[in-house]
């Protein structure tokens, strides 16, 4: 199929506006945006898709900048229909891709199953198996039995979490799949104490990051060694928020971006800021710490599409 051939059968949206779905408020338009009823209904679009179009699966938009000159080949949005849950047996949790993690962290507390450390990462779960999210020492690897996805020609497969490879804010994962969900298994608790250490996670988080800010969280990788999974034997010794300080860096500004004055690991859109701005104030961030302390810091938030026909970036694009 052609792309007008693609569009007819599978109701894509041309020249889809992604601003208003980014959690940073702002970016140009994708060529094509498909939101799929349901897993069939992606596997199908998947088949027919040539290999050639380029194709990017999202959530929520909480770890994405989407450029100012937009998106080239097709957004798959995920949806309602791929936010289902089932509690099966001994803390395991059959989860949609397109759950909110903080929305899994509640439900599965009800169930007295500890999933607590979701509750302040923001967006989805599919997201949060394809960087291995993780906080408070925790991660998704920890956690995960079997990943289900559509590989780029649309087959279902079934990953065995022993068989995956997890590593620091990234996961080996099948080129241009999708994740359409996961059985994840927490440890068994008092669903009371998981309410209140969540409660707790929350006034801390509240009390050292911008959390009523447009931000993405975390902007750049923690600088250290970690193993496998990143969660054991983690040096915590080096922080980006605190290189970042160190370089002068707090509260810098690019246009309409910021690094937050609370948290300096945080970029932040103040209100009119572009991507461009955006990119460009981190790309300054990782040039000024490189040059004062030699560490090369990466970017834990995407950057993905073209840019505007008017921006000129003087960066190297990674």
């Amino acid at each position: 199929m052609n792309m007008s051939e693609l569009a007819q059968a599978f109701d894509l949206k041309a020249s889809q506006p992604l601003a208003g779905l980014s959690w940073l408020r702002t970016g140009g338009n994708a060529d094509w945006f498909f939101q799929p009823k349901d897993a069939e209904h992606l596997a199908d679009f998947l088949k027919a898709c040539p290999d050639d179009v380029p194709l990017f699966p999202m959530g929520v938009g909480s770890n994405t900048i989407f450029r100012d000159g937009g998106v080239e080949g097709v957004v798959i949005r995920l949806g309602r229909a791929f936010m289902g849950l089932d509690f099966l047996d001994d803390g395991r949790v059959h989860v949609g891709a397109a759950m909110l993690d903080a929305m899994l962290a509640r439900k599965a507390a009800d169930e007295g199953i500890d999933l607590t450390f979701l509750r302040t990462i923001p967006g989805a779960i599919g997201g949060a198996i394809a960087m291995n999210a993780g906080c408070y020492g925790a991660y998704i690897a920890d956690i995960t039995e079997e990943i289900h996805i559509l590989t780029r020609d649309g087959e279902r497969q079934t990953l065995q979490g022993s068989d995956v490879q997890f590593d620091y804010r990234f996961t080996h994962l099948p080129q241009g799949c999708v994740i359409l969900g996961a059985i994840l298994k927490g440890s068994k608790a008092d669903p009371a104490a998981l309410h209140a250490q969540m409660e707790d996670a929350l006034a801390k988080r509240e009390a050292s990051q911008p959390t009523k800010e447009r931000s993405c969280g975390s902007t750049f990788r923690n600088p250290i060694g970690h193993s496998s999974t990143g969660a054991e034997g983690e040096d915590h010794s080096l922080k980006a928020w605190k290189v970042i300080d160190d370089a002068g860096l707090r509260g810098t500004t690019i246009g309409g971006a910021q690094m937050s004055e609370m948290h300096p690991n945080f970029l932040i859109n103040m209100g009119d800021a572009t991507s461009y701005d955006l990119e460009a104030l981190g790309e300054h961030v990782r040039a000024t710490v490189l040059e004062k302390s030699g560490i090369d810091l990466t970017w834990e938030i995407k950057r993905i599409g073209r840019f505007a026909k008017d921006q000129s970036p003087k960066w190297t694009i990674l």
